[in-house]
């Protein structure tokens, strides 16, 4: 598998995989992604987890959220990825992100930790 030799890759950002657990503890987005995240529209997926096996390891930035699959906009790098994967298309940039609920952060921390 190639190794990502892009600026997206959270393991450059912050120095190793820890990484993403700093971002997770500081709930923001890395300031030197240049690409604005990605969201998916709920009205067009089918919950078929493709992105969410897409989405690279350093990231992990798509859950299931009861019966919808979300992006965590702190987390996704911008990458094309989770877009490549999808099978309805119903994956799209998103410039006017908003920040991610305490709910859905207690939901990641226990994920980060291997409590689900």
């Amino acid at each position: 598998m190639p190794t990502n030799t892009s600026d997206d890759s959270l393991d450059e950002v912050e120095g190793s995989v820890s990484g993403r657990n700093k971002v997770i503890a500081e709930r923001t987005r890395s300031e030197t992604w240049k690409k604005p995240p990605r969201r998916i529209e709920r009205a067009e997926c089918i919950t078929c987890d493709t992105c969410l096996r897409a989405c690279p390891p350093e990231f992990n930035a798509i859950f299931d959220n009861g019966l919808d699959v979300v992006i965590i906009p702190e987390l996704c790098s911008g990458c094309p990825k989770c877009v490549l994967e999808c099978p309805v298309d119903c994956i799209y940039v998103d410039e006017d992100w908003t920040p991610t609920t305490d709910e859905m952060w207690n939901h990641i921390g226990l994920t980060a930790e291997g409590v689900s």
